[in-house]
C-alpha cells in the first residue's frame, strides 16, 4: 500500500482512538481532505521544483509506533545542551518521555500538545492559536494537522523573561523498520516576554525516519523569541520542517537553522508581520556531503509600515550534495518604510556539488529598501596560499576559511554554550580539531 492510501485509511482510526471536540474534528476533516486532493508535492510544483519526495515515499512506512520506548539519558546527553540547565520537552517515536522530561516551571505553562488539544482549561487558547497561521493550501501541513496530537506546547505568559532555554527533543529509536512522525508545536509568547528555544529531531539508528513537523509561533506585542533548529541527523533520516511565525507590533523573532545532517531536509519557514516597528531575523548554515539535500524555503510577508527583516544562508556543499535555497520578502502596498534584506552565498568544495538558488523580491510599496544578494565560488585559492606559507597545513587552512564563512551567522547565536556546541558540530563536519571556539 502506498503511504498516501496509508495515511488516508488510517485517518478515521486515528480519530476514533483520541478525544476531540467539535471544532478539532472539523479542522482535522478538512485538512484531511485537502492532502487527499493534492497528495505529496512533486517536482512539478514551482515550490518543490528542486526537491523529490520519490525515494522516500518508497519505504513501507509505520504511521504510528507499535509500542512505547525507553532510553537511557546516557545514551542521549551528547544531544541536549548540557554544560547549562535547561527545560526540556522530550518525545521518542513521537510519544511524550517524562523520564527524560524537565518540565518543573516557574510561571510557565509547558505541557503536551495532546493536553493543550483536549483539556477544557486549554480551549480559548486552542481556538483563538491552533491552525491559524497554518498554511491550508499546502499538502504537508494539512497532513500533520489532520494528524495533529502530539508535541509541544508552550505559552510564555506576559511580561516573564524565560531564564533557561527550553529544549524541544525529538528521539527515533528506530524499533520500527520505518517510521513516520508528525510533531506538532504552539508556542505562544505574551506581550513584553522573552525566551529561547532550541529544537532538535535525532535518530538513534539507521533505520528510515520521515518526519513531517508543523510548529506555530505567536509573539506578541514587544515580545522576543530565539530560536534555534539544530539539524544533524543520520543520513537515513528526512525532516520537513514548517515553520509559521506571526508577529505583533515591535515583537523581535530570530530563527537560526543549522542543517548538517540527514538524507533530504526541507525547511519551510514563514514570517506574517501584524503591527508596525517588527523586526524578523532568518539565518542559517548548511554543511553536507554525499548524496544529502537541504533546502530552505523562506518567506516574509511585510504587510505594515516600518518593519524590518534580515535573511541571511551560508552553504557548504561537498560530494554529489544538493542544496537550494528559495527566498521571498512581500511588501505589500501599506508596507511603506520596509527594510528588507537577504544574502546567501554558497561555497561548493566538489565539482559533483549542486546548489539552486532563487532569492525573490515582490515589492507593492514605493518607500522602502529593499535588497538580495546571490554568490556561489570556491575556496580562495590565495587566502589558502597565504596560510600555507605561514605554516597552516592545508586541510587547517581549509577549515579557517570555512569556519569564517559561516561566523557571519554562528556569531549571532545568543546562547554562549549553543555556539561553542554549532563550533564542535562544524569542526566535526570539516574533520579537524577545533582549538578555538566561533
Amino acid at each position: 500500500m502506498e503511504l498516501k492510501e496509508k495515511l488516508l485509511s488510517s485517518f478515521m482510526a486515528f480519530e476514533e482512538k483520541i478525544d476531540f471536540h467539535q471544532e478539532l474534528h472539523d479542522v482535522r476533516s478538512q485538512a484531511i481532505k485537502n492532502f487527499e486532493n493534492k497528495g505529496f508535492p512533486t517536482k512539478k510544483e514551482e515550490a518543490w521544483k528542486y526537491t523529490s519526495l520519490n525515494t522516500i515515499l518508497k519505504n513501507d512506512f509505520s504511521v504510528f509506533p507499535k509500542k512505547e520506548n525507553s532510553i537511557e539519558f546516557a545514551e542521549v546527553k551528547k544531544y541536549f545542551l548540557h554544560e547549562i540547565d535547561t527545560y526540556k520537552v522530550v518525545f521518542i517515536d513521537g510519544i511524550f518521555s517524562s523520564f527524560l522530561s524537565s518540565t518543573s516551571h516557574d510561571g510557565l505553562d509547558v505541557c503536551l500538545m495532546s493536553s493543550a488539544l483536549n483539556k477544557p482549561k486549554y480551549k480559548m487558547y486552542i481556538d483563538e492559536y491552533f491552525n491559524k497561521i497554518a498554511s491550508k493550501e499546502e499538502s504537508l501541513t494539512s497532513l500533520n494537522t489532520a494528524f495533529a496530537s502530539e508535541g509541544a506546547y508552550i505559552h510564555i505568559p506576559k511580561s516573564k523573561v524565560v531564564e533557561k532555554p527550553i529544549e524541544i527533543v525529538y528521539f527515533s529509536t528506530g524499533s520500527e523498520a520505518a517510521l513516520m512522525v508528525q510533531p506538532r508545536n504552539l508556542v505562544i509568547v505574551g506581550e513584553n516576554a522573552h525566551v529561547q528555544i532550541i529544537e532538535r529531531h535525532q535518530s538513534l539508528n539507521d533505520n528510515p525516519v520521515l518526519t513531517n513537523s508543523v510548529t506555530e509561533i505567536f509573539a506578541q506585542k514587544r515580545a522576543i523569541v530565539d530560536y534555534y533548529k539544530v539539524q544533524n541527523d543520520v543520513q537515513t533520516a528526512n525532516l520537513i520542517d514548517n515553520t509559521y511565525i506571526s508577529q505583533k507590533q515591535e515583537s523581535n523573532v530570530s530563527v537560526h537553522t543549522f542543517s548538517f545532517g540527514g538524507n533530504i531536509t526541507r525547511n519551510n519557514l514563514n514570517f506574517y508581520h501584524q503591527g508596525e516597528r517588527i523586526d524578523s531575523t532568518l539565518k542559517g548554515v548548511t554543511i553536507i556531503g554525499d548524496k544529502q539535500h537541504v533546502d530552505h524555503y523562506t518567506l516574509v510577508q511585510h504587510a505594515t509600515p516600518n518593519c524590518e527583516s534580515h535573511q541571511n544562508y551560508k552553504t557548504i556543499l561537498d560530494g554529489s550534495s544538493t542544496g537550494v535555497f528559495n527566498g521571498k520578502i512581500f511588501v505589500e502596498k501599506e508596507a511603506q518604510k520596509t527594510d528588507a534584506f537577504q544574502k546567501n552565498n554558497n561555497i561548493l568544495l566538489s565539482d559533483k556539488a549542486t546548489i539552486n538558488a532563487k532569492p525573490q523580491l515582490e515589492i507593492f510599496a514605493d518607500d522602502v529598501k529593499c535588497s538580495h544578494g546571490c554568490t556561489i565560488g570556491q575556496l580562495d585559492e590565495n587566502a589558502m596560499f597565504y596560510m600555507q606559507q605561514r605554516g597552516i597545513p592545508k586541510k587547517e587552512a581549509k577549515a579557517l576559511l570555512m569556519y569564517a564563512f559561516t561566523s557571519e551567522v554562528t556569531g549571532s547565536i545568543k546562547i554562549p554554550e549553543l555556539r561553542s556546541k554549532i563550533a564542535r558540530i562544524i569542526a566535526d563536519k570539516l574533520g579537524v580539531k577545533m582549538g578555538f571556539d566561533l
